[in-house]
């Protein structure tokens, strides 16, 4: 599996730490999604220079955890819009993907 599918997998996983027993099978449902996708679409990819983004990501997704979302660095957005941009099919928001970017 894909460095990026895990990091996807990974956030919406986080997501459901918290959840009922009713959203988490919405959530299982999500992840199981997004995991069966992304083999179609991750074989195109290269990860040299999406590590490069998601790592330098890192101090900048801590700072938006720890701020509850009121502080975005121009490094976790770039790192949000790429993971978007190579996974439009992701259903995961800005604090899961910057959990994940910092699970990575």
């Amino acid at each position: 599996m894909s460095r990026f599918a895990l990091l996807t997998a990974a956030a919406l996983i986080t997501a459901a730490g918290g959840a009922s027993a009713s959203s988490f099978v919405a959530t299982t449902d999500t992840v199981g999604k997004a995991l069966a996708n992304s083999s179609e679409w991750t074989t195109d990819l290269t990860f040299d220079d999406d590590d490069k983004v998601l790592l330098a990501a890192r101090d900048d997704a801590a700072t938006f955890i720890a701020s509850e979302g009121d502080i975005r660095g121009a490094r976790l957005e770039a790192a949000l819009q790429q993971i978007r941009r190579q996974a439009p099919q992701l259903q995961a928001d800005d604090r899961q993907l910057a959990e994940a970017i910092l699970a990575r």
